[in-house]
């Protein structure tokens, strides 16, 4: 896996959230489009997709964390992996080699930490002699049919794989989150989604939102009603 170095690593986003990128691109190709690809395309940073699906690590990484770290006065209470790339790459164990490196770091100077995949996130994050007890797994997980997984999100782990690993963190007494954005519409492809729910009601926390950045929702007619339907479900769901 080729590599960069970088001088700086944590950054605050424009969601306030503190968050750190170790990784430049991702394997995964969604083709939702993918919002980071387009704003490394808009800054110079990916001439194209195809460079983007080719991941680069930031191999200084770890020694920045601790550095920026050790200069806190206050140490920030989380921090995100990631925004703009996958903390737990499928395929890619040097990626979940270093983002597990980095936990434990952010973890042994009292850091939780918070992440979002569309990977496998692996079992030694149930080890509470290294990783904290505090820190929130979560997936991103918008539909259980593969041939949708394959389209928009082809380099992605599989539905199942991602869900089981998921529950192996949840049966360890620790915090889990699925993420259902970007939702498809019933043009995109039909789906129940209580069907999805009942399969990941062992998370501790489910959060949904709709599909940006495509013309494709917007011709489904009454597409803001049927968000707001489907929202409703959700919240009753997780009420229930």
């Amino acid at each position: 896996m080729e590599t960069i170095t970088r001088k700086t690593l944590i950054y605050k986003s424009g969601l306030g959230v503190q968050c750190i990128n170790h990784v430049r691109g991702c394997s995964h190709g969604c083709r939702y489009p993918c919002y980071a690809y387009m704003i490394a395309h808009s800054h110079e940073q990916v001439k194209s997709m195809d460079e983007w699906c080719q991941p680069k690590l930031v191999s200084n990484a770890a020694e920045l964390l601790t550095k920026e770290l050790s200069r806190k006065r206050v140490m920030p209470e989380r921090i995100h992996l990631c925004l703009s790339t996958d903390p737990f790459m499928f395929g890619f164990r040097e990626v979940t080699e270093m983002t597990l490196k980095l936990i434990r770091i952010m973890n042994s100077c009292g850091v939780q930490a918070s992440v979002l995949t569309k990977g496998l996130l692996p079992e030694e994050l149930t080890d509470e002699r290294n990783y904290s007890r505090k820190n929130v797994y979560g997936i991103s997980l918008i539909s259980l049919n593969e041939d949708f997984r394959q389209q928009w999100e082809p380099g992605a782990a599989p539905y199942a794989d991602r869900i089981a690993a998921l529950k192996k963190i949840s049966v360890s007494g620790l915090n889990t989150l699925v993420h259902i954005e970007p939702y498809p519409t019933p043009n995109i492809i039909q789906q129940d989604i209580t069907k999805l729910l009942e399969t990941v009601s062992f998370a501790n926390t489910i959060q949904f939102g709709g599909w940006n950045y495509n013309p494709l929702p917007k011709q489904f007619p009454e597409y803001e009603k049927f968000y707001r339907s489907q929202a409703a479900l959700v919240k009753q769901f997780c009420e229930d």
